[in-house]
């Protein structure tokens, strides 16, 4: 696996700065990545082998996909709007999952590590890089049901809403009332129409 030096710098790239989100990010992965068994997400050999579902879309959440390699467009990555800095990474060769969350408390021992420092998002950094995984994180082994439809390079049929005409990948669609709808005409819109 990489060090952590080495995806940090990668981070940093990929988002644009480094802060104390992306040093979480990273040590989130890692140990997601470790726990699992998986020495290197990335590689060849590896690239189809992990599932990771992000619950924020914050700093942290760019760093997950670095240290996985798990993107939005390869279908890999999946994302849940729960506003918690937590990854759950799933092994879709052996169907074992865990779950990880970073501790609230964490920014609190960040303090007391660091008081010299002054500046938050500085003293934060360097905690994250020394604390112990057990000071960061929780951990759970979980279980995730995947259907077919939610794995990378699942090619299914596309359908065409009865309302708009807009197609529909991956088992999106409502049916209502004899009619197949994309989820935007059957009321689950995001915008509204001017």
């Amino acid at each position: 696996m990489p060090s952590l030096d080495s995806y940090l710098r990668e981070a940093e790239q990929a988002h644009g700065h480094l802060c104390a989100g992306q040093v979480l990010g990273v040590r989130l992965a890692m140990l997601g990545l470790q726990k699992l068994g998986i020495d290197d997400a990335r590689s060849h050999e590896n690239r189809k082998r992990l599932i990771t579902f992000v619950e924020i879309d914050r700093c942290a959440t760019d760093a997950v996909a670095v240290v996985t390699g798990c993107r939005l467009g390869k279908r890999a990555l999946k994302f849940r709007d729960w506003g918690k800095v937590a990854a759950t990474f799933v092994d879709v060769q052996t169907g074992r999952a865990i779950r990880i969350a970073a501790k609230e408390s964490s920014k609190t021992l960040a303090r007391t590590l660091h008081p010299e420092i002054t500046d938050k998002n500085q003293q934060q950094m360097l905690a994250y890089r020394e604390m112990p995984d057990d000071d960061l994180f929780t951990t759970q082994w979980v279980k995730v049901e995947l259907p077919p439809e939610e794995f990378p390079g699942y090619k299914g049929e596309r359908i065409v809403c009865d309302s708009c005409g807009e197609g529909i990948n991956f088992c999106r669609e409502v049916r209502r009332d004899g009619k197949v709808l994309c989820r935007s005409c059957a009321g689950e819109r995001y915008y509204e129409l001017l």
